[in-house]
């Protein structure tokens, strides 16, 4: 026997008729805005339950120029970076009554364009993208679309409208600077694809130059295919020591590749950091929690979120925030 279970959706018609006011009162209870009486909003919530209807926001959004939808195009899930912003801007934008979505790239600028172009098209108020380094297509479309553009988690570039993070360029800076005063001089590089993230690109650029500047230019590098892991940091220390045994410090991309290389120590019996010294960057709570805690870079991420989305609910004019960001001594440099 087949069977058929498609079914009629409830429209806000209907839930107007069988609470018996009108379709603009049921609309100002379920938008909470304007006036409407106690009885009305109970009868409207009641024929909402009773019916199951579920309001069109897609609908409301496109019919408004005033929407409160704020899209979030993200490169990655994979490590508490993102997600972290996210929590910081979620809870300001639902404390404002502002509704936010997002989409995820994988570091990819052409998927980036197109992800910006499907979020345009539901009217948001506003959109949250990563970092300043876009396709030329993205770039138009921002520009021409009349919403609020935040870039955040980098404040080294030129922002089309609000920017919100810190340096990437000062933070790789402040990592080579905080190993040449700890006495390290034979120091390597462990990190994902720098062409497509382009703010480790940043950090990574700025550490080798100080190095170099300082008379002890980098040694060796390992650059891991795919998206940073604990895996990729493991695996791409391993092979860095098999080409330079030698070295006395790693920096990492981040902190999720750092822990790959301190476990991969531990497993080694290669004692950090009197024998090999780790540098991550992020400052992740799982790195204040290893038996050494992690030497690293904490950014501000949560606050990042919390500011971007304070500037789009109050209309702020276009500016750049520096939030800065600490370096962490810990315990593996």
């Amino acid at each position: 026997m087949d069977f058929d279970f498609k079914q009629s959706t409830v429209t806000l018609a209907e839930v107007a008729e069988a609470a018996g006011v009108g379709e603009s009162t049921v609309s100002r209870v379920l938008r909470n805005e304007g006036s409407f009486s106690r009885k009305a909003r109970e009868r409207v919530m009641e024929a909402v339950e009773r019916l199951g209807y579920v309001p069109n926001r897609i609908a409301g959004t496109l019919a408004s120029a005033g929407s409160r939808l704020v899209a979030f195009v993200i490169p990655s899930l994979s490590n508490i970076v993102f997600p972290d912003v996210l929590r910081g801007a979620s809870g300001v934008l639902e404390a404002n009554r502002h509704q936010a979505v997002f989409s995820v790239t994988d570091y990819d600028p052409e998927r980036e364009e197109a992800l910006v172009a499907a979020m345009l098209a539901w009217r948001p108020t506003a959109v949250m993208l990563a970092g300043f380094e876009h396709t030329e297509g993205t770039l138009k479309m921002l520009r021409a679309s009349g919403c609020r553009v935040v870039e955040v988690l980098d404040v080294d570039g030129t922002a089309l409208d609000l920017a919100v993070g810190f340096s990437n360029r000062a933070a790789g800076q402040a990592s080579a600077e905080f190993l040449l005063k700890r006495g390290y001089r034979r120091i390597g590089y462990v990190g994902h694809d720098l062409d497509r993230d382009t703010r480790a690109g940043k950090r990574f650029g700025a550490f080798g130059e100080t190095l170099a500047s300082s008379g002890s230019p980098l040694v060796g590098r390992e650059i891991c295919s795919g998206a940073s892991s604990v895996e990729s940091g493991r695996l791409g220390l391993e092979r860095l020591l098999e080409r330079h045994a030698d070295l006395d410090a790693i920096y990492f991309s981040n902190d999720d590749m750092a822990l790959g290389g301190y476990f991969h120590c531990l497993a080694r019996g290669i004692p950090v950091p009197s024998q090999l010294a780790i540098f991550g960057y992020n400052g992740l709570d799982v790195g204040r929690v290893t038996p050494q805690p992690l030497s690293t870079i904490r950014t501000p991420r949560v606050q990042t979120g919390q500011l971007a989305a304070e500037l789009v609910v109050t209309n702020a004019p276009p500016q750049v925030v520096d939030l800065g960001f600490e370096l962490v001594a810990g315990a593996t440099a």
